[in-house]
């Protein structure tokens, strides 16, 4: 990729300095060879005001021939570099200027060449190529009129003399000067794109250091190693994927870790009730119904519990899913009254319906109800029959409130956090469940974005409270009822 970005990069940079180069080429070229003309065209105009005067500014006296005006024309028109200047009488070479730095009579193919043109009627402007040179020339012949008066361009054919006056210019000396300083471009343009393509080369490294080093880390990332995380340096895009690799190593190894532990812990719990389940088997009198009825009857309260266990680690393995909960309008009110009446069957209490929040909020239904009565069978666990146990809800801060209360033996302060841990319960409980009903109960809570939060007071009761966002503004509170 390094290799690929740096030859793009130079790739583009080549073309756009030799697109450059070109297009001021072209564009110089266009405008050396419009000065050049315009200069014809302006020495020429001049030439055309002497003839059209009549007098030679020298001795104030009329031209005698047409010869006589094109030798005060070369003597008066100062030559510009790379150009030079002729005269030609009846179609032959006849003077040559002096001042001249281009010496036009030293290239017999252009004298030749430019001979038919000194007999022409006409002004001309053209450009003559020879092996020496390429050549802008302008040709203004000069005749004498029937009245007597010199003609520029006139009709020759009657005339005695023709003299014409021939400037021209070295195109390829005039383009010389430019094609130096394009020679000096094309220097400085190979070093500007070797310095370009060696610093793409160099910044392409750094900008993908960082994918090299994700490619090395997470070749040596295992299973059992998930703690190394790659340096995230700088704010850019790059940086910014480096930075949500970790994120993903960080969840990957709360993962394993969870997994782990939740082998660990399951190995363990379903280990006790195996071995109690076989130890009474092997121990058993089979020729005694009494004791064979026993054993049986341990053995399914075992199975029973190792089913609901398996039920429960199976809950929880699903709550990581997108589809653990289905969230849908739904009415909070009647999800609390449906659980306090689906509750009473759990035991002898007093079922107190509390406050509940007349509103509607998006949640699942039916795994708000499971959570809920979660709660209310621990609080069953927990209290003394006929002591009161109250299910309630409520809109406060935005937050939806839905909560269980009871009047058991509550949890000391020590353990109210880890109570929520998987398979943990409180020192001053007795072995009851297994130890996953709050796991399933904040798996849910996390599920809904929310929390649960717990009150107790050693023997006076606990509250569970299921803190879930709402975008509820004004609920309608109805008071308890029993």
């Amino acid at each position: 990729m390094r290799a690929r970005i740096s030859v793009a990069v130079a790739a583009m940079t080549g073309v756009a300095l030799l697109a450059a180069g070109a297009i001021a080429s072209v564009i110089l070229t266009q405008e050396v060879t419009d000065r050049v003309n315009g200069d014809l065209v302006s020495d020429v105009a001049e030439f055309e005001r002497l003839v059209d005067v009549g007098v030679d500014p020298g001795t104030g006296e009329a031209f005698a021939s047409p010869a006589a005006a094109v030798r005060t024309a070369l003597a008066r028109i100062i030559p510009d570099p790379n150009e030079g200047t002729l005269g030609y009488l009846n179609g032959s070479l006849e003077w040559v200027s002096r001042d001249a730095t281009l010496p036009l009579q030293d290239d017999p193919a252009f004298v030749e060449a430019v001979a038919p043109f000194t007999l022409a009627s006409d002004l001309t402007y053209t450009s003559i190529d020879t092996d020496a040179a390429t050549y802008h020339v302008a040709i203004a012949p000069v005749t004498t009129s029937p009245e007597g008066a010199l003609v520029l361009g006139g009709d020759a054919s009657g005339a005695s003399d023709v003299a014409a006056l021939v400037l021209a210019y070295d195109l390829d000396q005039e383009l010389g000067l430019f094609l130096h300083a394009f020679e000096i471009y094309a220097i400085v343009a190979a070093i500007a794109w070797l310095v370009v393509s060696a610093a793409a080369w160099v910044i392409a490294g750094r900008l993908l250091r960082p994918i090299g080093t994700l490619a090395a880390t997470a070749s040596r990332i295992g299973r059992d190693d998930l703690t190394e995380r790659i340096p995230v340096t700088g704010s850019d895009d790059v940086s910014a994927m480096t930075a949500s690799v970790n994120g993903m190593l960080d969840r990957l190894e709360g993962a394993f870790r969870a997994q782990s532990d939740l082998l660990n812990d399951v190995s363990h719990e379903l280990r006790t009730p195996i071995t109690v389940v076989r130890g009474h088997l092997e121990l058993m009198d089979e020729q005694d119904p009494q004791d064979a009825r026993e054993v049986r009857d341990l053995s399914i309260g075992e199975l029973d519990r190792m089913a609901s266990l398996v039920a429960d680690l199976l809950t929880l393995a699903k709550a990581d899913r997108p589809d653990f909960v289905v969230a849908r309008p739904t009415d909070v009110s009647d999800v609390v009254t449906a659980t306090l009446e689906k509750a009473t069957s759990l035991g002898e209490r007093q079922w107190v319906l509390g406050e509940r929040a007349d509103a509607v909020v998006a949640l699942d239904r039916d795994r708000i109800t499971q959570a809920l009565l979660q709660l209310a069978a621990n609080a069953v666990k927990f209290s003394e029959p006929d002591s009161a146990i109250t299910i309630g809800a409520v809109i406060d801060d935005a937050d939806l409130r839905l909560w269980v209360q009871d009047q058991g033996i509550g949890i000391p302060p020590e353990d109210q956090a880890r109570v929520f841990e998987r398979f943990a319960q409180s020192k001053n409980h007795e072995r009851e469940g297994s130890g996953l009903g709050l796991s399933i109960v904040t798996a849910i809570a996390h599920a809904h974005h929310g929390r649960v939060d717990v009150a107790s007071t050693p023997g006076e009761g606990s509250t569970f409270t299921l803190v879930l966002p709402s975008s509820t503004a004004h609920p309608t509170v109805i008071g308890a009822t029993e």
